[in-house]
C-alpha cells in the first residue's frame, strides 16, 4: 500500500556540479526536494520505488545497485540508486537525478528500486504499472520524478506555446492536492506536444494512490529555463 509520495523534477541542473555557475539558481527546487524526501523517510516505507521517464532502451526495472553518470553532461559524477551490486544497464538520467537526491539524502530508510517509464506509455498502463507497485509491500513510497511543460518561453526548450501556463497549472494543482483523478485526465496528446515529460511518472504514482487516501501538498512551483517545475509532498 501507498504510504508516501515526493514529486521532484529531474533536470541534470538540479545537480550543482552539472549546473556549475548558475546552480544557485535551483537551490530552492533543491531544498524543496529535501523537504519532500524527509516525509518520504518519516514515513517509514518498507520499499521506495523511483520512477522517472526514461527514453527506449532505458525502460523497465532497475534493480538497488544501478549506477548512473552525468558525465555526458561534461561532469565526472557517478551516483548509485541504493546499495546492491553493480548492474549491468545504467539509470536513465531522471533515475540518475533521483539517485543524486537519495545520496544527498543519506537515505537508508528503505530498499530502492527504479522504474523508467516512456513518455508513449498510455494512462491505462501507467495506472496498471502504479498499482503493482502499491502491492508490492505493506508500506510503499515513491519517489516520482518529472517535469512540467517546456514551453513556457520563448527560450524553452520547445519554443513557446500558449497552451503551457494552463497544463502546467493544472498539474500543479493535482500535484500539490493529491488530486488522482485530475493526474489521471491529463491530456496525454497534449503533454507529447508540450513536452511533459512528467505526465506517464504522474500517472503511475495517480495508479499506486487510487484509495490510499493520502493529502498533498506543494512544495515548489516554477519554470526556470522556460520548463515547469513542480515538488509535491504526498502523506
Amino acid at each position: 500500500m501507498l504510504v508516501a509520495a515526493a514529486v521532484c523534477p529531474c533536470p541534470p541542473l538540479l545537480v550543482p556540479d552539472v549546473a556549475a555557475g548558475a546552480a544557485d539558481e535551483l537551490d530552492g527546487a533543491r531544498t524543496a526536494c529535501a523537504d519532500a524526501l524527509g516525509l518520504l523517510a518519516a514515513s517509514r516505507p518498507d520499499r521506495l520505488y523511483v520512477v522517472g521517464p526514461a527514453d527506449e532502451g532505458a525502460r523497465g526495472t532497475f534493480l538497488a545497485g544501478s549506477t548512473g553518470s552525468f558525465a555526458g553532461f561534461g561532469v565526472d559524477l557517478s551516483v548509485r540508486l541504493g546499495t546492491g551490486p553493480d548492474a549491468e544497464r545504467p539509470l536513465p538520467v531522471s533515475l540518475a537525478v533521483a539517485a543524486w537526491l537519495l545520496q544527498r539524502a543519506d537515505w537508508a530508510d528503505a530498499p530502492v528500486e527504479g522504474l523508467g517509464v516512456g513518455e508513449p506509455l498510455d494512462g491505462v498502463r501507467c495506472v496498471s504499472a502504479g498499482r503493482q507497485l502499491a502491492a508490492a509491500a505493506d508500506r510503499v513510497a515513491l519517489l516520482v520524478m518529472g517535469d512540467g511543460s517546456a514551453c513556457r518561453t520563448l527560450k524553452a526548450p520547445g519554443y513557446l506555446d500558449e497552451r503551457a501556463e494552463g497544463f502546467d497549472a493544472e498539474a500543479a494543482r493535482a500535484l500539490g492536492t493529491a488530486d488522482v483523478d485530475a493526474l489521471l485526465a491529463l491530456d496525454e496528446d497534449l503533454a507529447y506536444e508540450l513536452k511533459a515529460a512528467g505526465r506517464a511518472p504522474w500517472q503511475v504514482l495517480a495508479g499506486a494512490a487510487e484509495g490510499a487516501g493520502l493529502e498533498g501538498r506543494l512544495l515548489y512551483e516554477d519554470a526556470p529555463y522556460g520548463v515547469g517545475y513542480f515538488v509535491a509532498a504526498w502523506s
